[in-house]
């Protein structure tokens, strides 16, 4: 008799995902294609309970991850959430990451092979959920892209570990550093998809890896993975945890404002405007200049550098 819990899949209540269970395959669809399947919080928290269920689940020997739709396998986290939410309450990030985490952890250890079925755009940390499965079927139209320096963050959550260990060192700072797309047959020759296919023949390729797999011994597959995940590992739990710190910290800054809010406004974010800044002295690290002034009339400290009057009383100042 079993002492784990796990249900059918329908009854697992999801708002964001899509989940099923047949045939000892285990299918975990994100399911927000208005957004281009990127993910937020409660998405994530749904991410971790599906895998951990399917983990659970002795009928369930493969589990399949992708997208609603045929656009957008994920293009990461919500970028109008993050403007909305961690640019206004940037201590809030770090209960995100530790969300985000959590999702990535759960792929990595269910114990059972997990098949990335790309179906379209694998945008930022979209790449990183791709990377944290062990396999993936990408069809022809599908681009990978990681964008983290063009929106004012770092890919930290699973990129910058890696994609040096994936494709290698100088392809990988050549996704990272200039966050152009990479298109399937080129992700295909770097290694960082196992099959490219027409669109038509996707699910049918990923139904026969799926099949291949189910016809190996359980107990060596899920052995075999944890031995594989040595490197992912070893790097993942030495820098995620500084990682998650220092992206929490790094939204109280100007890039990732000015890169989430040109999103949100569909407008290029002005990077040499920052860089302009630096140069002439002045701290880039501030939307207004830092919070040196002081108001002779109220007494509000700690106002930025550059304003002529007081945000409170609208004293001039000096």
């Amino acid at each position: 008799m079993s002492t784990t819990t796990f249900q059918p899949a329908t009854r697992l209540a999801c708002r964001f995902l899509l989940y099923d269970k047949a045939d000892g395959v285990a299918r975990i669809t994100i399911n927000r294609a208005e957004v281009y399947n990127a993910y937020n919080t409660p998405c994530l928290v749904e991410l971790r309970d599906a895998f951990r269920d399917a983990s659970f689940d002795d009928q369930v020997g493969v589990i399949v991850l992708t997208g609603a739709g045929d656009t957008a396998f994920c293009t990461g986290g919500d970028v109008k959430e993050y403007a909305e939410v961690y640019t206004r309450t940037p201590h809030e990030y770090w209960k995100y990451m530790t969300c985000f985490q959590d999702a990535v952890d759960a792929i990595r250890n269910t114990g059972k092979p997990v098949i990335a079925r790309i179906n379209g755009m694998v945008v930022g940390g979209g790449n990183e959920l791709n990377l944290a499965c062990d396999l993936a079927i990408a069809a022809e139209h599908a681009v990978f892209r990681q964008v983290g320096t063009r929106v004012g963050s770092v890919a930290a959550g699973g990129a910058t570990q890696w994609l040096p260990i994936t494709i290698g060192d100088r392809r990988a700072r050549e996704m990272l550093f200039l966050c152009e797309e990479v298109p399937a047959a080129k992700a295909l020759e770097w290694g960082l998809v196992n099959q490219v296919v027409p669109k038509q023949e996707l699910d049918s390729a990923v139904a026969a890896l799926a099949e291949k797999l189910l016809n190996k011994f359980p107990e060596c597959l899920r052995y075999t993975k944890q031995q594989v995940n040595f490197w992912k590992d070893f790097v993942w739990h030495l820098t995620i945890g500084h990682a998650r710190d220092w992206l929490t910290l790094h939204f109280t800054d100007v890039e990732p404002y000015e890169g989430m809010t040109a999103f949100v406004e569909k407008r290029p974010p002005d990077y040499r405007g920052l860089r302009r800044r630096a140069a002439e002295g002045g701290a880039p690290e501030f939307l207004f200049g830092p919070p040196v002034k002081t108001c002779p009339q109220c007494g509000a400290k700690g106002l930025p550098e550059s304003f002529k009057h007081c945000g409170l009383c609208g004293t001039r100042l000096e």
